[in-house]
């Protein structure tokens, strides 16, 4: 496990499109799951200590976002050969463990989408306005020895909150941090 921290926002930068299969054995886009006030991107995986620390409260915020017109899509790059716990089928049993409900987790077998995004590690945030223009790039929230350190929304959710009403995102964004993403040789 290699501590990663995410680059600063590139703001304004567009979101990157995509076709990838979902643990629903459908095919997403990202124009199928474009909010209409905005669209959280963000790369996980079932195996990372730091997004199992999370994923419930991710799961929630991302449930949460969708009532403000934000929608939410979960992308697995990782090399699934070399890192078998996070399998296609490891995939299906992560999300229903966690209750993902409608939330789309999906494969980027080629790891070509994490490369295009500039993903380094799980979990990475990308949030965008309701013009696919990147506004926001940090945390969830503050972890120390993997458990939250204070109550309340997230610095992910106040921050998408925030990109709904305003199509900006916060000039203030601390970098997430997680395992980085295993890449194939």
């Amino acid at each position: 496990m290699t501590l990663t921290k995410t680059p600063i926002c590139d703001f304004g930068k567009i979101a990157v499109d995509f076709e990838l299969k979902s643990i629903n054995n459908e095919t997403i886009s990202l124009e199928k799951i474009k909010g209409n006030n905005g669209t959280l991107v963000m790369f996980i995986c079932n195996h990372c200590p730091y997004v199992k620390a999370i994923i419930k409260e991710l799961v929630k915020d991302c449930k949460d976002l969708k009532r403000e017109g934000i929608n939410s899509v979960a992308i697995m790059s990782n090399d699934t050969q070399n890192y078998p716990e996070d399998s296609f089928d490891k995939m299906i049993e992560f999300a229903k463990k966690n209750n993902f409900g409608d939330l789309h987790y999906l494969i980027d077998e080629t790891q070509e989408v994490a490369k295009k995004y500039g993903a380094v590690c799980t979990p990475d945030f990308f949030g965008y306005n309701k013009n696919l223009e990147l506004q926001y790039r940090g945390r969830i929230r503050e972890l120390k020895d993997l458990k939250p350190l204070k109550d309340g929304e997230s610095d992910l959710k106040l921050a998408m909150k925030m990109i709904a009403q305003t199509q900006k995102g916060p000039n203030k964004q601390i970098p997430s941090m997680g395992c980085n993403i295993k890449w194939k040789q």
